[in-house]
């Protein structure tokens, strides 16, 4: 992943235009609300230690927000403030020792793999699969389950397919969880992020009080990535340990960010549903111009910002697709298989991080591309 973003960097510094469909953040500015309460925090010189689970005012103001949009008011003991990729970190390393197993989709987000592969746990993938939509299985996962498995990690909406759990999938992961006595770990950052479905959460069976651990961060939803205002919800016992790793680590995050993200917590729902709107442009936009090239096809995705195409009836590694497609044309996706063994022969694009005008740049460069492989409509997956 990394050595394409380089080249990227340095066809740039040529001088050459690249599209940026790596990058998951996006392109829309924070909410000026929270931007003008972390310069008044500033001014009031608020610039020193905090509370290492975060500042009570933040805590509470979380505790309202999942009250408000996931149908249960957790206690503020069972709410700690930090970033969400260190957050994955810490709650396996709190729940799994060295040996033992962690259920995850393959393909998913490649922090998972690393913090799993840095600790020496057992990563035990179950493939996601196209015909599905890119949603876990949980027959796949329950077969997959050993007496070294201790924590199922889910995560809808999904990075990076885009795939949004049904209500029924989502109960069927829980009860397995429950069943076999394991933790269960929901990476919700982008639960907000879902078009034409409902978002569904396991934490409505135990209200975070058992054995459901929610991931969740401003960083999307609030286009606030640089804040890294992420959080979790989890049984108490649990948020005591993640205390204790993240005040060694990490001592605390600033008090003016969480200020601002207070206040982007109760900021007008105008801000989320403009962008809203946005995306939902931009992946439709994506999607059908997407199919409409022969030698590519893409699911619909249902949340976060992401599309996830099939790119095998090119003939081209997801690695020599994304290379050459990223030096012949200046559009730079990232290959499918950085996200897990399966995720080969396919490609992933953030439409989060592009506008409508670079997205349809794209298709016709992309389109161009697929014209020079020699590709036909016969030879469109599926075909």
């Amino acid at each position: 992943m990394f050595e394409l973003m380089a080249q990227a960097r340095e066809l740039a510094r040529t001088g050459k235009k690249i599209i940026h469909f790596e990058i998951g953040d996006p392109n829309y500015d924070s909410p000026q609300a929270a931007k003008d309460a972390a310069k008044d925090a500033l001014d009031q010189n608020l610039t020193h230690y905090t509370e290492s689970p975060g500042i009570p005012a933040f805590r509470q103001a979380l505790v309202q927000y999942i009250a408000t949009h996931y149908d249960f008011r957790p206690d503020i003991d069972q709410v700690m403030v930090c970033p969400a990729n260190a957050l994955i970190d810490f709650v396996c390393r709190c729940l799994v020792n060295p040996g033992e197993e962690i259920i995850l989709s393959d393909p998913g987000f490649p922090t998972y793999f690393s913090a799993i592969a840095y600790n020496d746990f057992i990563p035990v993938g179950v493939k996601l699969l196209e015909s599905n939509d890119f949603r876990l299985n949980p027959d796949d996962v329950e077969k997959k389950i050993t007496d070294k498995t201790r924590l199922i990690i889910m995560n809808s909406s999904q990075n990076p397919t885009g795939s949004v759990m049904t209500a029924d999938e989502v109960e069927h992961i829980y009860r397995i969880a429950e069943k076999h006595d394991l933790y269960l770990l929901s990476d919700e950052v982008y639960s907000r992020i879902i078009f034409d479905v409902i978002f569904h959460s396991p934490s409505k069976f135990d209200h975070c009080r058992e054995r459901t651990i929610l991931l969740k961060s401003l960083s999307k939803v609030f286009a606030m990535s640089g804040w890294r205002l992420g959080y979790a919800v989890a049984p108490p016992p649990i948020i005591e340990k993640l205390y204790l790793l993240s005040q060694t680590i990490l001592s605390c995050l600033p008090h003016f960010t969480q200020l601002g993200g207070i206040a982007a917590l109760e900021s007008s729902p105008e801000f989320f549903d403009n962008n809203m709107r946005e995306l939902r442009q931009r992946r439709d936009t994506l999607t059908a111009g997407f199919n409409a090239i022969p030698g590519i096809s893409c699911v619909t995705p249902q949340g976060a910002f992401y599309a996830f195409p099939n790119i095998t009836a090119t003939g081209l590694t997801s690695d020599e697709y994304c290379r050459q497609l990223l030096h012949q044309t200046g559009v730079c996706a990232l290959p499918g298989n950085c996200f897990g063994p399966h995720g080969e022969g396919y490609i992933r694009l953030s439409y989060g991080s592009v506008t409508v005008a670079e997205i349809e740049e794209s298709l016709q460069k992309i389109n161009q591309f697929h014209q020079n492989l020699n590709l036909s409509p016969s030879s469109a997956p599926g075909a």
